[in-house]
């Protein structure tokens, strides 16, 4: 085994690995996606964003292995330090630097190894994005190199976001060196919003030098952010706004403001500003490299069970044809080098050729395609077999592959939805089945999935089995009621609140079904499915309001043997949404179980800037004590209190001393069911600082919400009752 040489500024790079201030194993959650999207990528086991430290390698991401670190001599990882572009190893056994690695002869047994260094703004490298695998390989493409390096760019613009939050951390005397080397554009400002500090990247970005931009405005740059207290506004909240270069053009920019603090006060701001555009061709890259076949450029597996299952939850009929290919062994790799692979992309071509333009053709393996295609309005469920005819008819001529000519078998399997299968692991399985007997037959023909193998339906009268197909044919809707600033009636969110299009009794309100969810195998999915449709909503509002904040209820059930942390964060990072723009609500029936778990839950969201809020406060068991020992930020004011409010009565006390209960724990206090204009009034001189009631807007569908904030004056919310 051979350890690799370290360099003459070791020393250097040592003291730029310690800028990240990362010193154990806990994986950083978006680091983690940039390692599952490289191991699907690569279809490798293993995924690891590292950092190379004196005695160690950290793992800092981690996807397929347990252990934290490996000792740097025998990593594989420390050989990229010295490199400018990929290391890959294609066979470690072959490879003298590795042969009898301990990793290679013993577990984990790697035998392929693929890295991209990730570069400090000093220059130097201080770790890799690698994937690696216990099977050798027999190539890696310039198209594994291309993808491979936009997944290490990703991997490399979130570690200096890290690097810039352990500087930040430590004051102003570590962050302004930090971000004077940074690569992306800081500038800083005193309270006054005047720009105190202007790094190259900065100058770069705008085509303003530092001596120019020190002294003006940081409006003058980004027209839409309103000076001091509209950064007080976006503070630590990613917001996309508009920027303006020195020649007056604008472009998109995406800003993220942090408070810079003297003895507890603002002193000024830390802003630091990303060209959007920039963003979007290395994210376009990591999601191309993630998401399509390296041989073909067809998309891969993981593109079609997502839109299978986007098909699914609109309750659309679809149908999925699976299709073998058998005869590429009988090229000659002499007589046709790089064949299989023209082979390939031929076949591709010809199944393109065959189906209709909004039809997916994907490729599952080695030899195995995947057509999706949705059932037109009055289409017979015979144009399938048409479709599958058609590509087998494509597949008939032979191919001209170098100097042969490659004649292939094809066989289809088909399965639709929803006769064959209710979710998209079952209508793969069902269309693999088809394929399989298509296969036995041995000619080229197609099989349909035999009716024998399908589920029995449930009977008609069954509740679960109505919900679970109200589910899976999109008939939930989300339905948003505003909150408001009491002081002003300014929109400041929004609670999310489901409806259901039932096909026979029509629009049905949570009381009429929701009992039967929470109690039932469903709870958890809904609870999902409503999370992720409310946090996209909130991204296209966030835009218009930047102080929006979408409130969602979670049901009981999702906090039973999940991780619901990991589920919201996931959520968050698909949809774009900031944490703190996300306001979970949970009921003191959740609260009362009071388990470690639970706690532990609301603790990770807590800490993650996801908001929590116990609703309908005052109206049960809850003890006092909750408020201490559950991480929240808001507690909700019951209507029942609200609706009868008078000035000298027990409503407007009870009211009051949850007001004060909740300031004094720096809490916000929201009061619910505010219908009137003597209701406001009496809620907020009790202290309550934010409301939601029909006097300010019912609950709407977003097409009737994104109306509503058009047309609505903050000041007067009689006139814009929905």
């Amino acid at each position: 085994m051979r350890r690799a040489k370290i360099s003459a500024d070791e020393g250097a790079r040592l003291a730029a690995v310690a800028e990240y201030g990362l010193s154990d194993p806990k994986a950083d959650p978006r680091l983690q996606e940039i390692a599952g999207a490289a191991a699907r990528r690569f279809e490798a086991p293993v995924a690891l964003v590292t950092l190379v430290r004196q005695a160690d390698q950290l793992f800092v991401a981690r996807l397929g292995l347990e252990e934290g670190s490996t000792p740097r001599d025998v990593s594989f990882c420390s050989h990229a330090l010295g490199s400018d572009d990929l290391l890959v190893v294609l066979d470690a056994k072959l490879d003298p630097r590795f042969t009898d690695n301990p990793l290679v002869v013993g577990p984990p047994y790697v035998r392929f190894y693929a890295g991209a260094p990730l570069r400090a703004p000093s220059g130097h490298i201080v770790g890799t994005l690698c994937v690696i695998d216990q099977r050798p390989r027999g190539g890696f493409s310039a198209r594994d190199r291309q993808a491979l390096r936009a997944l290490g760019l990703r991997a490399a613009e979130r570690m200096e976001e890290l690097r810039l939050a352990h500087a930040r951390a430590a004051g102003p005397a570590r962050f302004r060196p930090a971000a004077a080397a940074s690569s992306e554009a800081v500038a800083c400002t005193d309270a006054q919003g005047r720009v105190t500090f202007w790094n190259e990247t900065a100058a770069r970005l705008f085509g303003v030098a530092a001596s120019e931009a020190t002294g003006s405005q940081l409006v003058d740059f980004l027209p839409s952010l309103r000076e001091g207290a509209g950064m007080a506004s976006l503070l630590d909240t990613p917001t996309d706004l508009d920027a303006r270069r020195s020649d007056g053009t604008l472009f998109p920019v995406e800003v993220l403001v942090h408070a810079s603090s003297s003895s507890g006060s603002p002193a000024g701001y830390d802003v630091v500003v990303r060209d959007i555009g920039s963003r979007r061709r290395s994210d376009d890259l990591a999601v191309h490299a993630a998401n399509q076949d390296p041989i073909t450029g067809l998309p891969n597996r993981t593109v079609l069970v997502e839109r299978i299952t986007e098909f699914l939850k609109r309750g659309e009929q679809i149908h999925l044809l699976r299709v073998g290919v058998a005869g590429l062994r009988q090229l000659e790799p002499t007589a046709s080098p790089g064949g299989r692979d023209t082979a390939l992309q031929k076949v591709a071509r010809r199944l393109l050729d065959s189906v209709s333009p909004g039809d997916t053709v994907t490729r599952l393996d080695e030899e195995e395609f995947a057509v999706l295609r949705p059932m037109q309005p009055g289409e017979p469920r015979s144009a399938a077999l048409v479709v599958a005819d058609r590509i087998l008819g494509s597949l008939i001529a032979p191919f001209e592959i170098g100097k042969q000519r490659l004649r292939l078998r094809a066989q289809v399997g088909i399965a639709c939805y929803p006769k064959h299968a209710d979710n998209a692991e079952c209508l793969m399985a069902a269309a693999g089945a088809a394929l399989q007997d298509a296969r036995r037959d041995g000619k080229r023909t197609r099989r349909v999935y035999g009716e024998a193998l399908k589920h029995e339906p449930l009977d008609e009268g069954d509740a679960g089995e109505a919900l679970a197909q109200a589910l899976a044919r999109g008939e939930f809707e989300l339905f948003y009621q505003p909150q408001v600033d009491l002081a002003d009636g300014s929109l400041i969110g929004a609670e999310a609140l489901i409806r259901w299009n039932h096909p026979e009794r029509g629009l049905l309100v949570p009381g009429e079904f929701l009992d039967q969810i929470e109690h039932g195998p469903l709870a958890a999915e809904v609870g999902t499915w409503v999370l992720e449709t409310a946090c996209s909503q909130a991204v296209g509002w966030r835009r218009r309001e930047p102080r929006f904040r979408m409130s969602v209820n979670l049901f009981e059930a999702q906090f039973r043997g999940r991780d619901l942390a990991g589920e919201v964060r996931a959520i968050l990072n698909r949809t774009g949404l900031a944490p703190t723009a996300l306001e979970l609500e949970v009921t003191e029936k959740v609260m009362l179980r009071h388990d470690a778990a639970t706690l532990e839950a609301l603790m990770a969201l807590h800490a993650q800037g996801v908001r929590v809020a116990f609703d309908d406060f005052g109206t049960g068991y809850a003890a006092l004590s909750m408020l201490k020992a559950c991480p929240l930020n808001r507690l909700k004011v019951d209507r029942s209190f609200v609706k009868d409010i008078t000035a000298d009565g027990p409503d407007a006390l009870i009211v009051a001393a949850i007001a004060t209960l909740g300031a004094g724990l720096g809490l916000d206090v929201l009061a619910e069911g505010i219908e009137n204009e003597a209701q406001w009034e009496l809620v907020r001189t009790s202290g309550c600082r934010s409301g939601q009631g029909y006097l300010f807007g019912r609950p709407m569908p977003a097409p009737r919400f994104e109306e509503w904030m058009r047309q609505r004056d903050p000041l007067q919310p009689s006139g814009v009752r929905a």
